[in-house]
C-alpha cells in the first residue's frame, strides 16, 4: 500500500522571509575606510567625526589587509603617554588589526548574528575575488529583524 502525501510544493520563500535574507542585502557598501600609511591622529579624528567604532584598512589594490577600532587608538593612546612618544609619528599599519576574518555576502543574515555572537566582534568585512566590497554590523544585522514581515522567526 502506497502512503500518499497531500503536501504541495513547498513555495520560494517570500522577500522578507528570513530564509532568503542575505548579508549582502544588508551590508554598507559605502565605507569609511583607511590606509596602512595613514596617522593613528588622522584615523581618531575620523571615527569621531564620522560617529564610527572601526574600519576596515585597504591596500592601493582594495584589498583588506586589516582593521582598525576605537580600542586599537586607545592602546596607541596609553603607550604613547606611557613611553613619552609623539602621537604624530605613528601610524596605522603599526597597530592595526591584521588577522581579520570576514564572512560570504550570501550568508544568512541570522547565521551572521551568531557569528557575531559567538565572535564578540563589532563588524566584518565582505570580501569578493580579493577585494572588499562591503562590511556589515551588528546594527545591520538589527535593521534586518525589524524588517522581517510577521511574527515567525522559522
Amino acid at each position: 500500500m502506497a502512503i500518499k502525501n497531500y503536501m504541495g510544493r513547498r513555495a520560494k520563500p517570500a522577500k522578507g522571509s528570513s530564509e532568503n535574507i542575505k548579508v549582502s542585502d544588508y551590508m554598507c557598501t559605502k565605507l569609511i575606510t583607511f590606509t596602512p600609511n595613514q596617522s593613528v591622529l588622522e584615523v581618531m579624528n575620523t571615527l569621531i567625526k564620522k560617529k564610527i567604532s572601526g574600519g576596515p584598512v585597504i591596500n592601493e589594490k582594495n584589498e583588506l589587509v586589516g582593521i582598525i577600532s576605537e580600542g586599537d587608538c586607545m592602546k596607541q593612546i596609553s603607550n604613547s603617554r606611557y613611553y613619552n612618544q609623539p602621537m604624530a609619528d605613528i601610524i596605522v599599519e603599526q597597530h592595526m588589526a591584521t588577522e581579520v576574518e570576514t564572512i560570504d555576502g550570501d550568508m544568512n543574515v541570522f547565521d551572521a548574528a551568531d557569528k557575531f555572537l559567538a565572535s564578540k566582534r563589532r563588524r566584518f568585512p565582505i570580501v569578493e575575488n580579493g577585494k572588499l566590497v562591503g562590511q556589515i554590523s551588528q546594527k545591520d544585522v538589527l535593521k534586518a529583524a525589524l524588517e522581517l514581515k510577521g511574527s515567525s522567526w522559522k
